[in-house]
């Protein structure tokens, strides 16, 4: 991946770069995968009458119990054990919550990552994307490190290298190199040099 441009253009700025087939061909891999658990996520949702009465579309109450849609779809509310005013239930008001949003979550993180399946060149090559884009670019990236994230068990402290002959060494260098991606699309995006 080459770093990324910003043009000015009578039609707003534009973010250029190209990728090589190989990193065309992974983006596309990885958010196809990724859309299918959000698929499967909001397509095993239970179903509501009250749903069906007014349109207004339900989601799970339970947190996922797969590791990596639990790490893309966490819990709205963490209770702080210093707050004197922390909600009693936790449990409960995250369930009410899930219910209520997570389908316009998932929508929101669907459509990010589908923006950039469109935009990817099919075989590699240049691409140049709107603001808009650039930005839904990032959200998907950042889910696509989140997933590798999860399988790699990076924690808070961060990604430690993997030795070359640990059989994850491949996926480590595939969170590696969303990261550049995502990096330097943010910086150029805030108009700072990469």
């Amino acid at each position: 991946m080459r770093k990324w441009k910003r043009v000015e253009t009578r039609n707003g700025p534009r973010f250029r770069s190209s990728l090589a087939p190989h990193e065309a061909a992974l983006l596309k891999n990885l958010v196809t995968a990724m859309i299918g658990l959000f698929d499967q996520r909001q397509s095993s949702s239970p179903s509501d009458e009250l749903e069906e009465i007014t349109g207004i579309r339900t989601g799970h109450s339970q947190r996922p119990g797969d590791p990596t849609l639990s790490r893309l779809l966490p819990d709205f509310y963490r209770p702080d054990d210093d707050n004197p005013l922390a909600i009693d239930d936790p449990e409960s008001l995250n369930a009410a919550l899930r219910s209520l949003h997570e389908p316009e979550v998932i929508d929101a993180k669907r459509g990010a990552a589908q923006r950039l399946l469109d935009t990817v060149p099919a075989n590699g090559g240049r691409l140049e994307l709107t603001e808009d884009t650039a930005n839904a670019w990032i959200t998907a990236v950042n889910d696509l490190r989140l997933t590798l994230g999860v399988m790699l068990e990076i924690g808070p402290e961060g990604p430690k290298r993997l030795p070359a002959d640990n059989p994850m060494a491949v996926h480590f260098d595939v969170y590696q190199w969303l990261t550049v991606l995502q990096e330097y699309l943010v910086l150029v995006l805030m108009g700072r040099p990469q």
